[in-house]
C-alpha cells in the first residue's frame, strides 16, 4: 500500500465539526477528507432548527444544561452538559463575526424558536430552516481563505492505522464509486468529525453517505462505544416516498403548527402535557402508533402559518412544492425517520477516544450530552464546543510547523465498492428490526441478518464499517433490556429501577453477542 507522511493534521469529514476544528487549529497545517464537495453531503448543512444558546435575558446556561438532562432520560453526564452549555452563547457570537446571517429581530436581538422539550425558546435559526446550510457555507467561506487548510475532496476514509496502542494514520480512497485503491496517510494526529449512523435506516433524514462508517471505522480499530443503542428518530420527516426523507422541522411546531392524523384529530393533547412540544423520543412513538394504525399522521401548519410558511420556512415549503403539497392548504404527511445518533465513539470531556491519537467530535462521538434522547437543536452546539475543545488539546501534542507541503495523491486501481443491494438488505433489516419500536425477537433477526450479511460482502471496507456500527446498535439494544428514551422496547416497557446507566461496548464485544444469537437460532 503507498504510504504518506505529512506534518499536517488529519481531519476525517467535512460537516460543522470538522470545519470549525480546522479554523481554531489555524495556522498550523491540516488536511481535511471530504467524500464531497464542500458543503455536499454533510448532515450539518441538512440541519434545519438551529444553534440551542440561553440568549434571553431571562433564560441562563444553567436552565439550558437542566432541559438537557432532563431530556436525556436519567443518562446524561450533568458535567458535560454544564460545560457544553455554559459557553453557547459565545459560539453564536463567534458564528457571527464569522458571517453566519443569523435571524434578527429590528432592535438587533436574535429570533429565537422553542423546541420540543425546552423550557425557553433558545433555538437561534437563520432564514427560518436555513440555520445548517448557512453557519456551513459561512465556515467554508472562511475554510477555503484559510492557506493552512487542504481540502482533499472527493476522497474518504475506510480505516485507522494503529499502532502499539495508537492511532497512526488513515487509510484513504477515492470516494466516486469506491473503486480506488488505498493509500495510507500518517500524519501528526487525527480527528474524526465524519457523522452519525441515520443512513443505516431505509427511512432517514440524513444524507446519503452517512451510514456508520466513522463510528464501525473506529469501532474495528479498537476504539471503545458507548450508548450505541441510543438512535433518535424525528418525529416529522415528510412521508412522501424520498430517500433519504426531507425533514419539516421542529421549528414549526415551536410555532404552533400542530399534528392531526387523517381523522383531523389532534392525538398528542391526550399523551402527553406538552402535546406536540414533548421530547422528540415521546412525539415520535405517537406518529409512530399512527402509522402502524394506518391513521396517516401530518404536520398541520395551515391556521398558524399558512402563506407564510413559504418565506418563513423555504426549506420546507421547496419540498412541499416538488411532492405536490401546498403547506397553506394540505397538511403535510409524516413518520418518524432515524435522524441523529446519541452513542457512538466514546471520549473524555477532552474530546479523546480510548485510542492515543485519536480525538472525535460531533455525532460521531459520545460525549455523554445526550444521553438517552439528544435535546433539540444541541448537536450543532455540541459540534461547536469539542471541535474547540479538540483542537485546543492536538495543539498541545503538535511540533511547530511552520507551512506543510500540500499533499498530492495519486490513487492505484483495484477496490471494491458496497454492492447496493447488501447496502439495502442493510437499511431495511435495521428500519424493520431495530427501529422506533424494539423486541427481543426482531433484534436477534437484524444480528443475524447483519452476520449474514457480511460474510457476504466483508470484501468491501466501507460495508464492513456499516456492519461494525449497526451491529453494535443491535447488540446494545438487544442487551438494554428496559425502555428508556429513543430506545423503546415493547417487551420491557418500563425504565429499570434505579438511575439510568450509559453503556459502553467493544466491537469485540457486539460481536460475542451477536455470535451467541446465530448459535441459539441455528
Amino acid at each position: 500500500m503507498q504510504t504518506l507522511a505529512t506534518d499536517r493534521v488529519i481531519i476525517v469529514g467535512a460537516g460543522l465539526g470538522a470545519l470549525y476544528a480546522a479554523l481554531k487549529l489555524a495556522p498550523h497545517p491540516v488536511v481535511m477528507i471530504s467524500p464531497e464537495v464542500l458543503g455536499e453531503g454533510a448532515s450539518s448543512a441538512w440541519a434545519q432548527g438551529g444553534v440551542a444558546a440561553a440568549m434571553d435575558a431571562a433564560d441562563s446556561p444553567d436552565s439550558h444544561a437542566a432541559d438537557t438532562v432532563k431530556a436525556g432520560a436519567g443518562t446524561v453526564n450533568p458535567a458535560v452538559a454544564d460545560l457544553v452549555t455554559r459557553e453557547a452563547r459565545d459560539y453564536i457570537l463567534d458564528l457571527t463575526t464569522m458571517g453566519t446571517p443569523f435571524d434578527r429581530t429590528e432592535d438587533g436581538g436574535y429570533v429565537l424558536s422553542r423546541e420540543a422539550a425546552h423550557s425557553f425558546a433558545r433555538v437561534v435559526r437563520v432564514k427560518g430552516d436555513q440555520a445548517g446550510a448557512e453557519i456551513m457555507a459561512a465556515l467554508i467561506a472562511q475554510v477555503r481563505n484559510t492557506p493552512s487548510i487542504q481540502v482533499l475532496e472527493g476522497t474518504m476514509a475506510r480505516d485507522l492505522e494503529v499502532t502499539d496502542g495508537r492511532v497512526t494514520g488513515v487509510v484513504i480512497q477515492e470516494a466516486g464509486g469506491e473503486r480506488s485503491g488505498p493509500v495510507l496517510l500518517r500524519g501528526a494526529a487525527v480527528l474524526l468529525a465524519g457523522g452519525g449512523s441515520g443512513g443505516l435506516y431505509a427511512l432517514t433524514t440524513n444524507p446519503p453517505r452517512i451510514r456508520g462508517q466513522v463510528i464501525g471505522m473506529a469501532a474495528r480499530a479498537g476504539a471503545l462505544i458507548a450508548d450505541a443503542e441510543f438512535v433518535q428518530f424525528h418525529p416529522t420527516a415528510m412521508d412522501v416516498g424520498e430517500d433519504p426523507a426531507p425533514l419539516a422541522t421542529e421549528a414549526l411546531r415551536g410555532e404552533g403548527a400542530i399534528l392531526i392524523n387523517k381523522h383531523g384529530e389532534r392525538f398528542m393533547q391526550a399523551i402527553h402535557p406538552d402535546a406536540e412540544l414533548a421530547p422528540r423520543d415521546i412525539v415520535a412513538r405517537a406518529i409512530y402508533a399512527q402509522v402502524k394504525a394506518d391513521n396517516r399522521p401530518m404536520l398541520d401548519t395551515r391556521d398558524v402559518l399558512g402563506e407564510a410558511i413559504k418565506t418563513q420556512f423555504p426549506a420546507v415549503a421547496e419540498y412541499c412544492v416538488r411532492n405536490g403539497i401546498d403547506p397553506a392548504v394540505d397538511p403535510i404527511p409524516i413518520a418518524p425517520a432515524a435522524h441523529y445518533h446519541m452513542g457512538g465513539i466514546a471520549t473524555d470531556t477532552q474530546g479523546r477516544a480510548t485510542l492515543d491519537g485519536l480525538w472525535v467530535c460531533g455525532e460521531a462521538s459520545s460525549t455523554g450530552l445526550h444521553g438517552a434522547n439528544r435535546l433539540a437543536s444541541n448537536g450543532l452546539l455540541e459540534a461547536l464546543v469539542y471541535a474547540r475543545i479538540c483542537a485546543e488539546g492536538m495543539a498541545q501534542t503538535l511540533n511547530h510547523v511552520a507551512e506543510a507541503v500540500p499533499l498530492e495523491l495519486t490513487f492505484p486501481d483495484g477496490g471494491m465498492p458496497p454492492a447496493p443491494e447488501a447496502v439495502q438488505s442493510l437499511r431495511q433489516t435495521m428500519t424493520q428490526n431495530v427501529g422506533v419500536v424494539r423486541d427481543r425477537a426482531g433484534l436477534t433477526r437484524a444480528l443475524a441478518t447483519i452476520a449474514a450479511l457480511e460474510v457476504a460482502h466483508g470484501d468491501s471496507p466501507s460495508f464492513l464499517n456499516m456492519c461494525a456500527t449497526a451491529t453494535l446498535i443491535a447488540a446494545g439494544a438487544l442487551l438494554r433490556e428496559e425502555s428508556r428514551g429513543a430506545h423503546e422496547r415493547s417487551d420491557f416497557p418500563e425504565p429499570a429501577d434505579g438511575p439510568g446507566q450509559r453503556s459502553e461496548m467493544y466491537l469485540t464485544d457486539a460481536l460475542a453477542v451477536r455470535a451467541q444469537v446465530c448459535k441459539e437460532l441455528s
